[in-house]
């Protein structure tokens, strides 16, 4: 998995690419996350208009950074999920859990109040 940051409005955008697997991309994230929180910065967007593949532990990831974003009062919204990232999204249930949008640009748009 590659990870790209930038800012627009007030979240933050990770563009995730490659595949989501677990092990390295755990730690890819999770340090990524908590150094956003140190920063006061968590409002999340990933961006997952580029991954190819995800398994299981990638959703763990997911579910991972979402809890760590919740337990500081911010959250992580899904844009651009593919059909075969909404599908897994769909037969986990996990379509209740995130709030996914088509677009980074709308995703931003919900954290505007």
């Amino acid at each position: 998995m590659k990870l790209k940051e930038k800012m627009v409005d007030n979240a933050v955008v990770l563009e995730l690419s490659g595949k989501i697997m677990g092990g390295p991309d755990a730690t890819l994230l999770n340090d990524k996350l908590h150094e956003l929180i140190d920063q006061g910065k968590t409002n999340i967007v990933a961006d997952l208009g580029k991954v190819n593949w995800m398994n299981s532990s990638g959703l763990g990831i997911l579910i991972g950074g979402l809890t760590t974003m919740r337990n500081k009062d911010g959250d992580i919204k899904l844009a651009r999920a593919t059909e075969r990232i909404q599908s897994l999204l769909m037969i986990t249930k996990l379509l209740t859990v995130f709030e996914t949008f088509d677009t980074v640009e709308e995703a931003v748009q919900a954290y505007i109040k």
